[in-house]
């Protein structure tokens, strides 16, 4: 497993740093571990830390009044989030969740707004993942009203190669059915049938822990994203 400073070396925004500008974020950032099932971070809570996934699995979700709850989107391994509320200094509008034991790198605000000062390649690196995530959840938006459960699947599984977002795709994504399920918000059997049409049209193989995609562009095409 990599470390907390393994992690940010291989981040892209993370070279692009020069040494002295290294040197502090390893040493301001640090580790938390968290079990599954808890949380990273509560909605409404104050934003001090960028956060990044150095091991595991989150889900961002909002809870209505009534208890109703509706994922926003998952994180694994090597992603970030927070940049929003921390460059805006808002109260925290969503709930982030450990769907299974993860370790999480915590880099201060004061560090963050240093470095928004200080590195032209850290702003191009936020710019890129703000718009990143304006695409997703526009696209979520428009999944959620227009799509069939197959195609809300098969989106869940293509945003995952957003290398925006998720920095290290590989062609096998190392998540359970039930994982899947609650990052797309249906039930964990509309998802076994899902991915029974997916393997049906050549465009995932499904693992006894994961899903192997094997036709990446075809996803995207089943699932209406633009690549």
């Amino acid at each position: 497993m990599a470390g907390l400073i393994e992690m940010l070396q291989s981040s892209s925004w993370g070279r692009a740093l020069t040494p002295t500008q290294f040197d502090r974020v390893a040493s301001d950032t640090f580790e938390r571990h968290v079990p599954a099932g808890a949380f990273v971070a509560r909605m409404g809570e104050p934003v001090e830390h960028w956060t990044g996934i150095i091991d595991g699995l989150v889900k961002m979700s909002v809870t209505s009044s009534s208890g109703k709850v509706s994922t926003l989107t998952g994180l694994g391994s090597g992603g970030w989030y927070g940049e929003g509320s921390l460059i805006k200094r808002e109260p925290r509008r969503y709930d982030v969740v450990a769907l299974r034991p993860s370790r999480v790198a915590m880099l201060p605000h004061g560090t963050f707004e240093w470095l928004r000062a200080t590195s032209l390649p850290f702003n191009h690196h936020l710019q890129y993942l703000l718009n990143a995530r304006l695409s997703l959840f526009i696209g979520m938006l428009e999944y959620g009203r227009l799509l069939d459960t197959d195609a809300r699947v098969a989106r869940c599984l293509a945003t995952l190669f957003n290398t925006d977002i998720y920095p290290h795709p590989r062609a096998y994504v190392d998540l359970h059915q039930q994982e899947i399920a609650l990052l797309c918000g249906v039930s964990r059997q509309r998802v076994n049938v899902a991915l029974k049409a997916l393997h049906g049209c050549g465009l995932i193989r499904v693992e006894q822990r994961g899903v192997t995609v094997l036709d990446l562009d075809g996803l995207r095409q089943f699932a209406g994203v633009s690549t």
